[in-house]
């Protein structure tokens, strides 16, 4: 190879070597996020550099406080914040997967006489990011739901219209219940929407003592559309003795599943509000454990 053709391929390889790398990263079976009100982030456009700075792949963008609004306290009411909001996320190349409604862990999905309004405020902000998963808990019930009766009945029906909004827009809204697997595999066939899934969360399982592997393959991958990848505050990721998470993987793995780990929790309970050590410590061993791709 003459002189001219040696330059030549070194340009082409120069080029091409940056291009791989981001086809592996749009490619990874897993993409690991963290939630930005956990990282003291919330709606704040400082949670895109950080995770950036954290090497992490997305973050779960909050809709904002309720309280006892009739509405979420969003910021993308207003168009200089959803500009501000969009392009600083592709400045720094971190996705937003999904918008959590955690107002809801405080305030009654079942009560609240606005929850249509407030579902489209949170499908509304979606489309801006272009998240395909909303995160809605249902901690905030005061009501027994789980059991036969009308606040079950008036739940599913909630549900059902909510699951309908989504899927006309092409995404899902994934609920966190403190159910079993067999518990939330019925409680999905009576909702009956295509737009509604499982936001699994491996806290809920572990705290009520339950296989977690188990839950995961009886529920199967369809079933989940979205996963928060972390424990109760105590420990960080690496440290947790009751969290296998090279065993989780295999489980994913064999389940043929794919998508985002989300870390809601997890943190040291000793530093809970030192940031960038919970959740970088956090984001470094889930991308060893899931994208490390030696296995």
């Amino acid at each position: 190879m003459n002189k001219r053709g040696l330059i030549s391929l070194c340009l082409l390889l120069f080029i091409l070597i940056p291009i791989g790398a981001q086809n592996i990263k749009k490619q990874q079976r897993y993409k690991i996020a963290a939630c930005d009100w956990m990282m003291l982030k919330r709606q704040k456009i400082g949670a895109f550099q950080l995770m950036k700075e954290l090497g992490g792949d997305g973050v779960e963008m909050d809709v904002g406080g309720l309280g006892k609004r009739d509405t979420f306290d969003n910021k993308f009411h207003q168009p200089h914040f959803r500009k501000l909001f969009k392009e600083t996320a592709q400045k720094y190349a971190i996705e937003v997967p999904s918008v959590a409604m955690s107002g809801f862990y405080g305030q009654s999905f079942l009560a609240h006489h606005n929850y249509k309004a407030l579902v489209q405020d949170c499908l509304n902000t979606m489309e801006v990011m272009g998240a395909k998963v909303a995160f809605l808990p249902l901690g905030g019930i005061k009501e027994d739901w789980t059991v036969p009766g009308e606040a079950r009945r008036e739940l599913v029906r909630r549900l059902h219209e909510a699951g309908n909004m989504a899927m006309a827009q092409g995404v899902v809204i994934g609920i966190r219940t403190p159910l079993d697997a067999k518990g939330e595999i019925k409680l999905l066939k009576e909702i009956d929407s295509k737009g509604i899934k499982i936001y699994y969360s491996f806290q809920n399982a572990l705290d009520n003592g339950r296989d977690l592997c188990k839950e995961l393959k009886r529920l199967g991958k369809d079933r989940i559309c979205q996963i928060h990848c972390s424990d109760t505050d105590g420990v960080t990721l690496p440290y947790n003795t009751r969290l296998d998470m090279k065993t989780v993987k295999k489980t994913l793995d064999k389940m043929g599943w794919s998508g985002w780990l989300v870390i809601e929790r997890s943190r040291n309970k000793d530093e809970v509000r030192n940031v960038k050590k919970n959740f970088g410590t956090n984001i470094s061993y889930l991308k060893e454990v899931f994208q490390n791709n030696r296995e």
